[in-house]
This record gives structure tokens, C-alpha cells and sequence, in this order.
């Protein structure tokens, strides 16, 4: 008996590990002032464009900006199968910084380490960043991070 229950347990817990959740949320960080905007495309991020503000590329369209495109440009393509897997920094009444992290272990910092500390990540060890969404007022005032388990066979274009 002792046995049978076991193997139950054990085909459980495979059960719960094996379905871990495909697409998850990192709550936003920041004042949250402004208007609401959302950075999203059809494909995997390929590349980063941090100044004042985000840029995505998406296979090999760049998506809109929200905010302003004014600073320092900080721009980081991503490799063949490379993904950002963490977003960190600071935020007061604006992001003041931020850092996207990849599975390759590069990373792109763009702005000033100040204010409070946030750090996003999937809940899926298999996902990736999909895209950002928050507030903007002339400069970003709020970000979430939406992360998802890219499947390269999936048709994003099929109705």
C-alpha cells in the first residue's frame, strides 16, 4: 500500500512540475502617471533599444517607442536562440534605470541606479520576454513584464 501511494505521489508531483504555467506577469513598478502604452510584436525579441525610452525589434521589424527618444542610446542584438530572461532596476516617480538580462548571460543598463529596486522574471524557467506594457508621461512612469514560452512552430498569422 505504502508503495502505491508513493508512485501516486510521485506521478503528482510530475504532474505539477511539468505543467508549470506557459505565459506570466511581473506586476508594474512606479508611479504609474501618464498614459498607458504596451511595446508588442509578432515574433521573438531580437534586439533592445534603450534611451529615454524602449525599443523592441521583433524578427526584423522595430516596434514603437512610448515616451520620448531623446538621451544616450544603449542598444543590444540578441544572438541565435538568445533571450532576456530578467528585467532589474530603479524607479522613483520614472524608471530611472534599467537592465535586461539574457540566458546568455549578457545584459544591456541604460540610466541612473536610482530610487527603489525592482527585479521581473518569468515563473516558467522556459519563457522569455514577450513584451512590456506600463505608463508613460513624457518619460516612463510604470513597467510590467509579460513572459512567455516561445514555440517556434506556432503561426502567429493563422485565423
Amino acid at each position: 500500500m505504502a508503495v502505491k501511494s508513493f508512485n501516486c505521489l510521485v506521478r503528482s508531483l510530475f504532474f505539477l512540475l511539468a505543467v508549470q504555467p506557459h505565459y506570466s506577469f511581473s506586476p508594474s513598478v512606479g508611479s504609474g502617471g501618464g498614459t498607458s502604452f504596451a511595446i508588442t510584436g509578432e515574433d521573438r525579441i531580437t534586439a533592445v533599444k534603450v534611451w529615454d525610452t524602449i525599443q523592441f525589434r521583433y524578427g526584423f521589424v522595430w516596434s514603437s517607442v512610448a515616451g520620448f527618444s531623446y538621451g544616450n542610446l544603449h542598444e543590444l542584438d540578441l544572438f541565435d536562440d538568445e533571450a532576456i530572461i530578467q528585467i532589474s532596476g530603479k524607479y522613483s516617480h520614472y524608471v530611472q534605470s534599467i537592465v535586461f538580462n539574457t540566458n546568455m548571460g549578457r545584459s544591456l543598463f541604460a540610466g541612473q541606479p536610482y530610487g527603489h529596486s525592482f527585479n521581473m522574471y518569468p515563473e516558467n524557467s522556459q519563457a522569455e520576454l514577450h513584451f512590456i506594457s506600463g505608463r508613460v508621461h513624457g518619460g516612463i512612469t510604470s513597467i510590467g513584464a509579460h513572459w512567455a514560452v516561445f514555440e517556434p512552430n506556432f503561426n502567429h498569422t493563422a485565423h
